[in-house]
C-alpha cells in the first residue's frame, strides 16, 4: 500500500536520529542486506556495510500494519525493505509523521470489527426482508408469461421422472373434480382467474406425495390421487384446495420464488465471496421459507374470496385441516411402530407433501378461514 500520508513532510525534531533495523533486497537476487533506516528531511536513508542510498519518502510504498508478520516497503526499481519487528516499525513511522490510515486503524480495532459485522448483518436483513421482495416483484413484472410456461413444463417433467406417476383415478372421478372447479370459476369476476390446466398424478412409492396439490408456473395445477380419494365425497373441499393453488398462479408465486431465490443466492454469494459453498446456499433456504409462508397467506386470501363468490362458505376448508391432521397422525403412528425407523419416518414425512413445511401453521390458517366464514 502506498504511504497513507503521501509524500513525507519534514520529520519532527529528533526523528532523524531514530534508526530502524531492516533487511534490504535489491530485487535481483535473494540475498538480504542488513541495513539501518533513518530520515533526512523528506528523504529515507538506507545504510549498510556495502551500500547506501536515499529515496524520496513519497516513492516508498509501505504495506499495511498487521499484528504479526514483517512490514515491507517497496522501493522504485523493484527493491524492498523488510522489517521483522512490525511494532518497532510502526512506532518509527509514527515518530516520522507516517501514521496508519483510518481504515487500517479500524481493522486493528475489535470494536470497529464488531460494529462492521453488526452493520453488515443489519444491511443484509433489510435487503432480504424488504429489498429482495421489491426487486423480485419488479423483475417478475418484466418477465413474459411464456417464461412461466417453460419453467412449469420443465418442473412437471422433473416431477414425472422422479416423484409422480400416471393417475390411477378413473375418468369419472377426475371429471367430477374438474366440473366442480369449472362451476366455481364461472362465478368469479372476469379476469380474476388465470388460465389453468388441471392434472392428476399418483405418487411413487408406498405413500408417494400423500394428499397434496400444487401449482406450477405457467398455469398447471397438479392434484394427487390420495387427496381426491380422501375428499371424494366433498367436492367443495377439493374446489377450495384448487382455489388456493389458483391464488398461487394469480400472484405468479412460482416465478417470484425462483427470482427471489436467485437474488438471495446472488446476494449471499457476493457477501461471502463464494458462489458454490453451502454457506451461500443456506440463506436461500432460510429466506425462501419466509417468502413461501407469505405466499401461502396470499393464496389463502384468494381462496376465501373465490369460495365466497362461488356461494361456498370458506368454513369448508376447516374439514381439510381436520382430515390432513388425522392423516399425519396415522403416518406418525405408523412410523413409531415400524421396525425400520428411518424409512418409516420418511413415509410419515411424505404425508406433508411438497412445500407443506413452508406453509403457515394449521392453527393460523384455521383461524383465518373461520374468520373469513364469519
Amino acid at each position: 500500500m502506498r504511504n497513507p500520508e503521501g509524500p513525507a513532510s519534514i520529520p519532527p525534531e529528533g526523528a532523524a536520529e531514530r534508526l530502524l533495523i531492516a533487511e534490504y533486497f535489491d530485487g535481483q537476487s535473494a540475498r538480504a542486506h542488513a541495513v539501518t533506516l533513518g530520515w533526512s528531511g523528506p528523504m529515507l536513508q538506507v545504510r549498510g556495510e556495502t551500500l547506501g542510498f536515499d529515496v524520496a519518502a513519497g516513492d516508498v510504498h509501505w504495506s499495511e500494519r498487521t499484528r504479526r508478520g514483517p512490514r515491507v516497503a517497496h522501493l522504485p526499481g523493484g527493491g524492498a525493505l523488510h522489517c521483522r519487528d512490525s511494532h518497532a516499525c510502526a512506532a518509527w513511522l509514527r515518530a516520522a509523521g507516517h501514521g496508519d490510515s483510518a481504515v487500517v486503524r479500524a481493522q486493528q480495532s475489535w470494536r470497529w470489527a464488531l460494529a462492521s459485522v453488526a452493520g453488515l448483518a443489519l444491511l443484509l436483513t433489510v435487503l432480504v426482508l424488504w429489498g429482495v421482495p421489491w426487486l423480485s416483484s419488479v423483475a417478475v413484472g418484466a418477465i413474459t408469461p411464456g417464461v412461466d410456461k417453460e419453467l412449469g413444463r420443465a418442473a412437471l417433467a422433473t416431477l414425472d421422472k422422479h416423484l409422480t406417476q400416471p393417475s390411477a383415478l378413473d375418468a369419472l372421478q377426475q371429471q367430477r373434480v374438474r366440473d366442480a372447479l369449472a362451476r366455481a370459476v364461472v362465478a368469479q369476476p372476469a379476469g380474476r382467474v388465470p388460465a389453468y390446466e388441471l392434472l392428476f398424478r399418483g405418487g411413487r412409492g408406498k405413500d408417494g406425495l400423500g394428499p397434496n396439490a400444487f401449482a406450477l408456473p405457467g398455469g398447471t395445477l397438479v392434484m394427487t390421487d390420495t387427496l381426491v380419494e380422501l375428499f371424494d365425497a366433498d367436492a367443495d373441499v377439493l374446489t377450495g384446495v384448487l382455489a388456493h393453488e389458483l391464488g398461487h398462479l394469480h400472484h405468479r408465486h412460482g416465478m417470484r420464488m425462483v427470482v427471489q431465490a436467485s437474488l438471495i443466492g446472488l446476494l449471499s454469494s457476493v457477501v461471502l465471496g463464494d458462489f458454490s459453498s453451502i454457506l451461500a446456499a443456506a440463506p436461500v433456504v432460510v429466506g425462501q421459507a419466509r417468502y413461501s409462508r407469505d405466499a401461502e397467506r396470499e393464496a389463502d386470501v384468494f381462496c376465501a374470496t373465490f369460495l365466497k363468490a362461488a356461494g361456498v362458505s370458506p368454513a369448508v376448508m376447516l374439514g381439510l385441516f381436520e382430515k390432513l391432521a388425522a392423516a399425519r397422525a396415522k403416518g406418525a403412528e405408523h412410523a413409531k411402530g415400524a421396525k425400520d425407523r428411518p424409512a418409516a419416518a420418511d413415509d410419515a414425512a411424505s404425508w406433508l407433501g411438497i412445500a407443506i413445511a413452508s406453509h403457515p401453521g394449521d392453527r393460523e390458517r384455521i383461524e383465518f378461514f373461520r374468520a373469513a366464514a364469519r
